[in-house]
């Protein structure tokens, strides 16, 4: 049986579902071919080693009744969503104040953008969590891994990027039926999820959130699920508010790989073995840093070109071919 690929998206603006899955793929050809499994590579290009699916749920993030494109990357609904990206930036920011080979540019940057989430005179007012957000992260964007040129446009964006997570994890906006944001996002995900075959899944930033959620529910195998760039370690904006606590390891899963870039900020405190249960099969995280180059690091594709990150996917389908 041919098994079934499913590749989980994060946070960022409205995107092309099928531009992107080519742009994963690549991705995956690149790191698959620098660990050896270039023969391989025709078989998940051309569709026939795997059923390749896009889990795309972006369009979600839009506000009911707005124009065009810009609610799905805009500010934080609300003041509450703008709290708690403060407080994952907070962590974010202090987890990585703590590595000691930060230079003074470094240290400076990080520093200045705590301060600036927390101003020490208590600075408040109407939209106060808001603007203090965007505030660090107009400093935080001249940090290498963060840098403008190579990846978000603006504090003001990456602010409104960010507040996908708060979105999400805030359990709010039902739709007309009474069905929330996050409950319609793991719909989409579980819909390109296959049920009798087995699954591996591939799931990036906000995506692993859902990805973990959803397989909960999930009845099929997934013999590998490969999670990239997550923040489910970030202890108080995210850990406590994914479900079903105590976070464990879900029942479907055989094994888990997740990977972490050191210039990746959402990836704060990323060994997950540390935070999530293993499951009745003893299946749990086990973490790996990589390291990318260039000015930005958080994008998928760039965690996908690593060949400990390619290899792995590559010798799972071919494990799952004809199971």
């Amino acid at each position: 049986m041919k098994p079934r690929l499913v590749f989980v998206h994060g946070i960022g603006g409205p995107r092309d579902a099928g531009a992107d899955l080519d742009e994963w793929l690549r991705a995956t050809a690149h790191g698959a071919r620098a660990a050896g499994h270039g023969s391989r590579l025709s078989g998940l290009t051309g569709g026939w080693a795997a059923d390749v699916r896009f889990a795309y749920y972006g369009d979600l993030f839009r506000t009911a009744g707005a124009q065009g494109t810009g609610p799905a990357v805009g500010p934080g609904r609300s003041g509450e969503d703008d709290e708690l990206v403060a407080e994952l930036l907070s962590e974010a920011i202090d987890e990585r104040l703590t590595d000691p080979a930060l230079t003074a540019t470094e240290l400076r940057v990080l520093r200045h953008a705590r301060t600036q989430l927390a101003p020490p005179d208590g600075a408040q007012g109407a939209g106060a969590p808001g603007r203090h957000v965007v505030n660090a992260l107009t400093s935080l964007l001249a940090l290498p891994g963060l840098r403008a040129g190579g990846g978000w446009l603006s504090a003001r964006l990456t602010a409104g990027m960010l507040g996908q997570v708060a979105r999400y994890l805030n359990r709010g906006e039902p739709d007309d039926a009474g069905l929330t944001l996050d409950a319609r996002i793991r719909r989409r995900v579980a819909a390109s999820l296959d049920a009798d075959g087995p699954t591996v899944v591939v799931a990036h930033s906000l995506g692993t959130v859902v990805a973990l959620e959803t397989l909960h529910a999930h009845e099929g195998r997934v013999p590998l699920l490969i999670t990239l760039g997550s923040p489910l370690g970030v202890r108080t904006a995210v850990l406590p508010r994914v479900r079903p606590q105590p976070l464990a390891t879900p029942a479907c899963v055989d094994r888990w790989l997740n990977f972490w870039d050191r210039d990746d900020i959402v990836a704060a405190r990323p060994a997950l073995e540390r935070f999530v249960l293993p499951n009745a099969a003893a299946a749990g995280p086990v973490s790996a840093r990589v390291d990318s180059d260039g000015a930005w690091v958080h994008p998928a594709a760039k965690y996908l070109a690593q060949a400990a990150v390619a290899g792995p996917l590559m010798e799972a389908l071919t494990a799952a071919t004809g199971s």
